[in-house]
């Protein structure tokens, strides 16, 4: 039975005095017995939050009483155990990472498209539909015919679409992410590039896998998703990816059964890429998760050492 919920939220808003905001939500949440994280900046909150019908409720019930965020979305799925270990909030320079100065989409944005829409869309013979996720991510799903930029961080994007648009001017483009969060600031940052026509998917992949009938979707693959679910598929179905603990990348049933694999240490990815003392740290970790997972308790590994 699926009796965890899990809220995917970010809002755009100015709240200079974030700072003040952090200990009340944080308490708000413990109490609430939800875990995940959430980021707080100038430009508004970002985050995933996971626990019962009821704490999740009162979580958001609590960030809409913020100001500017009475409006605030949220999108939901389910999972049969709790997908994170802890709850964390998080103070930040931006509640998505571009680091371009003045793309604020609270001033200027792209066209919003619903995901009902979004097939006609991509399906345009003049439309450039392009992925604004990382590699890894693209990598086990995305969009019939889109362009992957092959980014490793959201801070590559501007450099990479600079260098792509020297082939591709004057052209109408469609971009879209996991929740939209990224797309509100990419297609921010083309408006002030001088792109007149953007679009980008309303609610993100998450939501057009929630509303668009398999069928009839132009989704390929599954969708990454940021907690220890690791991949949804159509309708937000548990997905069949694991992640390697070492380099936290998504890996496939064929990835482990590679010779590289070795639970919690390496995989096909990275198996030639730690050092000796990383291997040995990551063996021992392995090591004390099994040891605690044999008690029932659950073992936060390295991320205890991170506040």
């Amino acid at each position: 039975m699926t009796d965890i919920v899990v809220a995917a939220l970010y809002k755009f808003v100015t709240q200079p005095n974030f700072a003040e905001l952090k200990q009340p939500l944080l308490e708000v949440c413990l109490g609430a017995e939800v875990k995940g994280t959430l980021l707080l900046a100038s430009e508004g909150i970002n985050g995933t939050i996971a626990g019962s019908r009821a704490g999740i409720d009162s979580v958001l019930k609590h960030i809409r009483s913020l100001p500017g965020c009475a409006d605030l979305e949220h999108k939901e799925s389910h999972a049969n155990t709790n997908p994170f270990l802890r709850m964390k909030v998080r103070l930040k320079k931006e509640i998505v990472t571009m680091g371009v100065p003045g793309t604020d989409p609270q001033k200027i944005v792209g066209t919003y498209v619903k995901p009902q829409e979004w097939n006609e869309l991509i399906t345009a013979p003049d439309v450039i539909t392009i992925d604004t996720r990382n590699d890894y991510e693209v990598k086990i799903g995305a969009f019939q015919g889109a362009i992957d930029p092959k980014t490793t961080t959201f801070r590559e994007f501007p450099a990479w679409f600079r260098e792509f648009r020297k082939e591709h001017a004057n052209t109408r483009v469609a971009m879209y992410c996991t929740g939209g969060i990224r797309c509100e600031k990419s297609t921010a940052f083309l408006k002030n590039e001088g792109v007149d026509e953007v679009f980008h998917l309303q609610g993100g992949i998450l939501k057009y896998l929630e509303t668009v009938p398999e069928e009839e979707s132009l989704w390929r693959g599954e969708c990454f998703v940021f907690d220890q679910r690791v991949s949804v598929g159509h309708g937000l179905a548990l997905g069949s990816f694991d992640q390697c603990h070492a380099c936290r990348m998504p890996i496939s049933n064929e990835d482990k059964a590679s010779e590289f694999y070795e639970l919690g240490v390496s995989c096909p990815h990275c198996h030639d890429t730690h050092t000796d003392d990383q291997m040995h740290r990551f063996t021992e970790r392995q090591k004390q998760m099994e040891l605690a997972a044999s008690r029932g308790e659950a073992h936060l590994g390295d991320n205890q050492k991170k506040k």
